[in-house]
């Protein structure tokens, strides 16, 4: 059974850093998509960040330039660094991996930046 296990988040002033964490239960090595969606109150889930199958990354126009995402072979984790937060990134998010034609999901991370 896969698992994906994040962590980070939580409250964290406007302008302000933090690191999520997508840590898998099994080798990242030869996965190629993988990514994190948001979901703020009353909208619909959005891709924030994202590998490619050809591993490029791509990012949301809306983060471009604040988030950074990146991945740890070794250690099976994925990463999203978002700096210069805004209100407006308020929201769950959740990792994903595509792996054997399906996605797998983390649990969900809340992230609330307060003004």
């Amino acid at each position: 059974q896969v698992q994906l296990v994040e962590s980070g988040g939580g409250l964290v002033q406007a302008g302000g850093s933090t690191r999520l964490s997508c840590a898998a239960s099994l080798s990242i090595f030869s996965i190629n998509a993988m990514g994190w969606y948001r979901q703020a109150p009353g909208k619909q889930r959005e891709l924030v960040a994202g590998f490619d199958s050809d591993r490029t990354p791509r990012y949301a126009d809306s983060v471009k330039g604040r988030f950074a995402i990146s991945r740890d072979n070794v250690k099976n984790t994925m990463y999203l660094q978002m700096n210069s937060l805004k209100p407006e990134d308020t929201a769950d998010y959740y990792c994903y991996m595509y792996i054997t034609s399906r996605d797998y999901w983390g649990q969900g991370t809340q992230v609330t930046v307060s003004s």
